[in-house]
């Protein structure tokens, strides 16, 4: 609850936030930014983000990060469900008001496709509502949805019956800027005939709406969408308080924000009836993490690290699928349609999906590009099983393809070249072991957003170094020969996929599953299953470099 002792100016007006504030369209939301983070790069605005390097918090920093290489949003985002639209192209673009404005057309376009389902955000809205109008404080909406949208919405939502309730709306597309910039809320003060002063309470669910009332000059109202608690919440306003993002209250629910109401009144109480108190909102079942954590892992300390290269230690991601989509419609040329597997082959009803699709239509699917998460080498796996021959042939061809499009890769994390020096200082033998061929991992190694990391490396076995690749054991094999070092559990390889997984398990060496696309529990559960089909699993997994590096040290204690 609020104390009660925190009092505000009695409003002479509310004006709230749409979005996360008075209804919920998170599904449509969701759905639309989803829908418009792969066209970055088309519409110019992948070199307009910000760098990590100036990220504004930690969180920022992990959201720019990863949108940067998988162009979606983060499973965490979207399990907690408490970043809006406005939040993240804030975090994403900063003070560029042009990109923002580009991203924001762009999710208009995408959300045309998937809005219509809006109900209120906690029951009893419309009475609240009309409670406020009882007490003589005209309500008004600020927004950055589109009026196209609003209106819609407004119209359907709870039957239709807030429509008789706002004394203004001000859109999006109605100002010359959205939010943070003030104007939407200048503009809904003289549609309300009130001005824009400490009598004016702006209720919104985001950082971005507390900065948009502080620059507007009103009472900022924090609603806890997302019911954080005490010390996040003060972490949050803590990080933002620079940019003007601590509000001057925060609520839970609309029956806090009526405490807030009785606190601000001259004679400390509503002078009418409140409606039935009701029970306080619930927050929505959390994300579950992996429980193969390195705080329960039983590991022996490494002498050996090999790492896989792509979607682990850097971001090729571009390129890959690219090749894989001029690749794909060349099947029947390269006799490779009869050597896609069937149903009884197919490890999962996901994978049989994929194969069915690229069986039909010759390309991916569009959310397996969307997603990110599988690479050239599962794909693979997933189209051709246990057929070697096939397999080869699609290498070739997509080495081909790839030629067209590889060229300087990313660090998959900042710093990541510092951790590997960390390491080596460690005393500890480096590795890299990909599917990657040669001619194209000399080139990207040597030029790794500009930097030469190919000293970093005592050996590297590409794909075509060996007979057969990943998820057999020949690279990690020839790797050790290289080395003079023999498999065991000092020999760790770190990698992104299960071909990666199986190839550690059946070489006998540690597998440390590096999560960097944060599936969570159920999915790796599903692509781990630990059955007698498929019994090979990680003996760890880890969701960052940090984590990794923790958990080097912490065994190396323990040692």
């Amino acid at each position: 609850m609020i104390p009660k002792s925190l009092a505000l100016p009695w409003p002479h007006a509310l004006v709230f936030d749409w979005h996360g504030t008075l209804v919920d369209t998170l599904d449509a939301m969701y759905l639309a930014i989803e829908d418009m983070l792969p066209q970055l790069e088309a519409l110019g605005l992948m070199e307009r983000m910000v760098p990590e390097s100036a990220a504004r918090s930690a969180d920022d920093e992990k959201l720019i990060r990863y949108i940067r290489i998988y162009r979606k949003l983060h499973p965490a985002v979207l399990a907690e469900r408490r970043t809006s639209r406005t939040e993240i192209f804030d975090a994403l673009f900063g003070d560029d008001d042009d990109a923002r404005q580009i991203a924001h057309r762009a999710y208009n376009a995408s959300y045309r496709n998937f809005y219509g389902e809006v109900s209120p955000l906690q029951p009893g809205i419309a009475d609240y509502l009309q409670l406020l109008r009882e007490l003589g404080i005209p309500v008004g909406v600020a927004t950055n949805r589109s009026r196209e949208f609003f209106d819609s919405e407004l119209a359907v939502v709870d039957d239709g019956r807030w429509q008789s309730l706002l004394g203004a709306s001000r859109c999006g597309d109605e100002a010359t800027r959205y939010k943070p910039a003030p104007d939407l809320l200048w503009e809904c003060a003289r549609e309300l005939s009130t001005s824009a002063d400490k009598q004016l309470w702006y209720v919104g669910d985001s950082v971005t709406d507390v900065i948009t009332a502080r620059r507007a000059g009103v009472t900022a109202v924090y609603y806890n969408a997302g019911l954080q608690g005490a010390a996040e919440l003060e972490r949050l306003f803590a990080a933002n308080e620079m940019r003007g993002g601590r509000p001057d209250a925060a609520v839970d629910d609309f029956e806090q924000l009526l405490d807030l109401l009785e606190c601000a009144h001259p004679s400390r109480r509503l002078p009418l009836v409140r409606p039935p108190r009701r029970p306080p909102r619930q927050p929505p079942p959390p994300r579950q993490e992996p429980d193969w954590h390195p705080a329960v892992a039983s590991l022996t300390a490494p002498a050996i690290i090999l790492f896989d290269w792509h979607a682990t230690l850097v971001d090729t991601l571009d390129a890959m699928y690219h090749a894989v989509d001029d690749l794909l419609p060349e099947l029947k040329d390269l006799g490779l349609m009869d050597a896609l597997v069937g149903p009884q082959q197919a490890k999962s009803p996901e994978d049989q999906r994929l194969v069915d699709y690229v069986r039909e239509r010759q390309k991916l699917h569009p959310r397996v590009k969307a997603d990110r998460k599988i690479s050239r080498t599962d794909i693979f796996e997933v189209l051709f099983g246990e057929d070697n021959a096939a397999k080869q042939v699609a290498h070739e061809a997509f080495k081909r393809h790839y030629r067209n499009y590889f060229g300087k890769a990313l660090p998959f994390e900042p710093k990541v070249r510092s951790m590997l020096e960390g390491l080596a200082g460690l005393g500890l033998t480096l590795g890299v072991i990909t599917n990657r061929d040669r001619e194209f991992f000399n080139h990207e190694v040597a030029n790794v957003d500009g930097e030469d990391w190919s000293g970093l490396f005592v050996t590297a076995v590409c794909g075509d170094d060996t007979q057969q690749r990943k998820p057999h054991p020949d690279q990690i094999q020839l790797a050790l020969r290289n080395l003079g070092a023999n498999a065991g559990a000092e020999v760790w390889y770190v990698g992104d996929s299960t071909t990666d997984t199986i190839a550690a398990k059946v070489a006998g060496v540690t597998s440390v599953f590096f999560n960097g696309a944060q599936w969570d529990l159920p999915w790796l559960n599903k692509i781990f299953p630990g059955d007698e089909r498929y019994p090979h699993k990680p003996d760890v997994v880890v969701n960052d470099f940090a984590e990794f590096w923790a958990l080097v040290l912490a065994c190396r204690g323990r040692r």
